[in-house]
């Protein structure tokens, strides 16, 4: 029996922890973090879960890892990244979508089917949530008979997504500096990381696009929709009860890695980071723009910004996209 997984695709920066934290908290979905890094930063480097247990000493993840593989060992997590170098990078989507990709695809996406089959009976939910973002990873696992896979995909406004980028900011597992890139080098990784999700949903997989603004301008609207398009029911709304006006109450989170969100637990303030609209120089503002600027009208975003005034109705609509504006 295939095991189901929302696969949360996009580039980083974008909201797409968030968006796994708030789906988390939905009965029945277990949320897993970036399942992409678990092995170099879970079972190497045991780095904490999102509970703050180191990841070897997590009831939960050691649970998982015996059902799994009979437990975690450096054998198993050597051959699965031996794999992801080889067969899980952008520059091989062209070979994944005709599955002529070589040896090794299959024992790939089996040791994350395993994982997930395994999470989802640990948590008793039939659903499980990867925010693994890369597209990459989602092709390799559409791949898989025993997967069944939704992707949501989360856009933002590349320029806020430029500018997250090249802010200085610590992880919280062991203070080294996150990744910082330069503007010209986001846009990039913007377009060919949005466009790889377009493709996936030409060839028929299961993708739903989301914006990171639509999604703190109504947080229940948008998660409503979210949910029925994934086959919840109509009926969703029983299950949004951690959220209240402006804010969303967030319990422990079981994820192996991800942004340091995913160590809140508590009320979480939903408002959207529109910083960038003040600090952002205007070089690098037009920079990102005249090289984004055709996929990021289709996704709705104007060339020119402004910010809204305080207590103005945001510019979102449920059914449709529109173009978005600052705070």
């Amino acid at each position: 029996m295939a095991v189901r997984v929302i696969f949360i695709g996009g580039l980083g920066r974008s909201g797409t922890t968030l968006l796994e934290r708030l789906l988390g908290e939905v009965p029945g979905i277990a949320p897993l973090g970036e399942v992409v890094h678990l092995w170099q930063r879970g079972v190497d480097a045991q780095e904490p879960c999102g509970c703050g247990e180191p990841f070897h000493t997590c009831p939960f993840w050691r649970r998982v890892g015996v059902r799994a593989f009979g437990g975690w060992s450096p054998g198993l997590s050597d051959r699965v990244q031996t794999l992801r170098r080889r067969l899980d990078r952008t520059r091989h989507i062209p070979a994944l979508t005709t599955r002529q990709c070589g040896v090794g695809l299959s024992g790939y996406t089996r040791a994350y089917s395993r994982v997930y089959e395994a999470a989802a009976q640990i948590a008793a939910c039939p659903v499980v949530v990867d925010s693994s973002k890369h597209a990459s990873l989602a092709f390799c696992l559409s791949t898989s008979p025993v997967v069944d896979l939704s992707v949501v995909h989360v856009v933002r406004d590349p320029r806020a997504v430029a500018h997250s980028w090249r802010r200085q900011v610590r992880r919280p597992e062991d203070g080294t500096p996150m990744t910082r890139w330069r503007p010209w080098r986001t846009s990039l990784h913007w377009i060919v990381q949005n466009l790889a999700f377009e493709l996936l949903a030409r060839r028929g997989g299961t993708v739903i696009r989301i914006r990171y603004e639509d999604l703190l301008a109504d947080p229940r609207a948008v998660l409503s929709m979210l949910l029925v398009r994934l086959g919840f029911g109509d009926d969703v709304e029983t299950g949004l009860t951690f959220l209240r006006p402006g804010l969303a109450e967030l319990s422990v989170a079981h994820t192996c890695a991800g942004n340091p969100m995913r160590f809140t637990a508590g009320p979480l303030e939903l408002s959207r980071d529109d910083s960038w609209c003040d600090r952002q120089s205007r070089r690098h503002r037009w920079l990102v723009t005249a090289l984004t600027w055709p996929l990021m009208m289709q996704y709705g975003y104007r060339v020119r910004t402004r910010r809204m005034p305080d207590g103005a109705s945001p510019p979102w609509r449920a059914a449709g996209v529109r173009a978005s504006e600052c705070r």
